[in-house]
């Protein structure tokens, strides 16, 4: 992306090294030298520290990403988004409705087949969130929300930060809970 370089261009214009700069804008030396190889994108807080210490403005700061993002999260990738979560969902009811019947038709074998369904609703729960990650959705939502004057509430933007990595357990388990209890309700399986 294009900030790496505008990055770079306004740091060596100021004479200041990677290490300076970061110590500038709290962060550490490596993170100045990923944003500066397109390796990682900045937060919309070191954005706007960037642009208030390089003296111009955010729009000339990223000159460009915003589109280059728009672009590059094409019609096709957020297809594929959607088709992937629709997949998902469907996995995962077939995942929660299926164990009390296999259950009542296999007895205690059905935990084979109903545990590689489940492997499988969990590898497309995986593929989903790699392709919002590889596509720095939030970052993306982070900066047209700016550009448009709207205001992200921080606490929000935390609470989905810190939600992700237990999220997908606390599915999963909510999921088995209420297989096992649709299978006793229905079925009396268990």
């Amino acid at each position: 992306m294009e900030v790496g370089v505008q990055i770079k261009k306004y740091r060596n214009e100021l004479g200041l090294s990677q290490e300076k700069l970061a110590e500038k804008v709290y962060v550490s030396r490596q993170t100045v030298s990923n944003w500066e190889t397109g390796k990682n994108y900045p937060d919309i807080h070191s954005l706007l520290l960037l642009a208030s210490l390089f003296g111009v403005s955010l729009d000339q700061l990223i000159k460009g990403d915003v589109e280059i993002m728009q672009q590059e999260i094409s019609e096709m990738e957020i297809k594929k988004l959607n088709r992937y979560g629709w997949i998902y969902a469907g996995l995962l009811l077939l995942t929660v409705v299926s164990l009390p019947l296999l259950m009542r038709w296999l007895d205690w074998w059905a935990l084979a087949p109903w545990g590689l369904l489940a492997a499988f609703t969990i590898w497309f729960a995986f593929q989903v969130e790699k392709l919002k990650r590889d596509n720095a959705i939030f970052t993306y939502k982070e900066i047209v929300a700016f550009m448009q004057g709207k205001r992200l509430d921080e606490m929000e933007r935390q609470q989905e930060l810190g939600k992700r990595p237990y999220q997908r357990l606390l599915f999963l388990l909510g999921s088995t809970a209420a297989g096992f209890l649709v299978g006793y309700l229905l079925f009396g399986v268990f």
